[in-house]
């Protein structure tokens, strides 16, 4: 039974002990900044539907990220956009391809950025779609043993350029043991994997689609993405990645996903990531813009929310505008 004095109210009565009885709290080293990286020379182009996101060339990615680096960002993930695109990815599994390019040129010029690789094809392929597709049928359907292979191949690549983090987004049955045995058998078994556990096919990712040019050409991924409405399938696949050698599981969107996340640290003793995806990064954005909420604010509350919910790491589009303030 309470006590008749008992008054919350008095451990908020200043900053200083506001600040003492913090359950949660964000720093650096917290957060990840994706970076799009196109091909070309001398390029920097705004992304028009996630102002302040840009497409870089390798050059200019080199400019940002030492930028970013010296504003206290102490990791990035990259993403690529290839000149050539063709039926299963094969720049993405190239030496010279544009994130294995980026890569070693990012490690040269800022050699103490943490570098994470998204490891899937849509952006690679002429289709758009996270894979090799084959006919059965009167359709096309993506085929998971074959796309498994290609993985494997374009992780090695990524490590062998230098890639902290590898970072498999495609949702492909099997691909985590694919890929752990890759590393593990090229000479990279140090080489960590953050697995897109539970992603979701979900409409918040549309800005990301322009960003990075991988739309699909026909059909949608629901057969290999997460309905929207599930909860237990995203258990059963995070505990599939755990088996399979993933060292951290991510959850994908966040905000209408707290859930997710939640039941996730409560079941499993693993480090668990969040991204907070482009479609969320743009509603605040839209609405800062129209002076309808304070940017800064609702920023902080977004990623402690994530926090709160149990992810250890936060993928933002957010991330360099805010860590200078932490």
């Amino acid at each position: 039974m309470r006590h008749p004095q008992t008054r919350l109210s008095r451990l908020r009565s200043c900053a200083t002990i506001r600040s003492m009885m913090s359950e949660n709290s964000l720093n650096a080293y917290d957060l990840i900044q994706p970076v799009f990286v196109h091909y070309g020379d001398n390029l920097c182009k705004e992304i028009s539907s996630m102002p302040g996101q840009y497409q870089f060339s390798i050059d200019k990615a080199c400019d940002y990220v030492k930028d970013i680096y010296n504003k206290g960002v102490k990791s990035i993930i990259l993403f690529g956009i290839p000149e050539q695109k063709d039926a299963i990815g094969s720049d993405a599994m190239s030496s010279t391809g544009i994130i294995q390019r980026a890569v070693e040129a990012l490690k040269k010029a800022v050699p103490e950025m943490y570098i994470i690789t998204d490891v899937c094809f849509c952006e690679y392929t002429d289709h758009g779609h996270c894979g090799v597709m084959v006919a059965r049928g009167d359709k096309m359907i993506l085929e998971h043993s074959l796309t498994c292979e290609n993985l494997a191949v374009q992780v090695k690549t990524h490590a062998d350029a230098g890639a902290d983090m590898v970072a498999p987004s495609g949702m492909i049955d099997g691909q985590v043991a694919s890929i752990r045995s890759a590393l593990d058998s090229s000479g990279h078994g140090g080489v960590p994997i953050m697995s897109y556990s539970a992603k979701y096919a979900s409409s918040f990712y549309g800005p990301f689609r322009d960003a990075a040019q991988g739309s699909p050409s026909f059909g949608d991924r629901r057969s290999h993405q997460m309905d929207t409405a599930n909860v237990e399938e995203a258990l059963r696949e995070v505990e599939l990645d755990i088996e399979e050698g993933a060292d951290i599981v991510m959850v994908k969107p966040g905000l209408a996903y707290m859930d997710v996340i939640a039941q996730i640290k409560s079941t499993f003793n693993i480090p668990i990531a969040v991204y907070n995806v482009s479609g969320e990064y743009a509603m605040v954005k839209a609405a800062a813009a129209n002076g309808w909420l304070e940017e800064e604010a609702i920023v902080r509350e977004i990623l402690l929310g994530f926090k709160r919910a149990g992810a250890g790491l936060i993928i933002s589009y957010h991330t360099a505008d805010i860590v200078e303030k932490l």
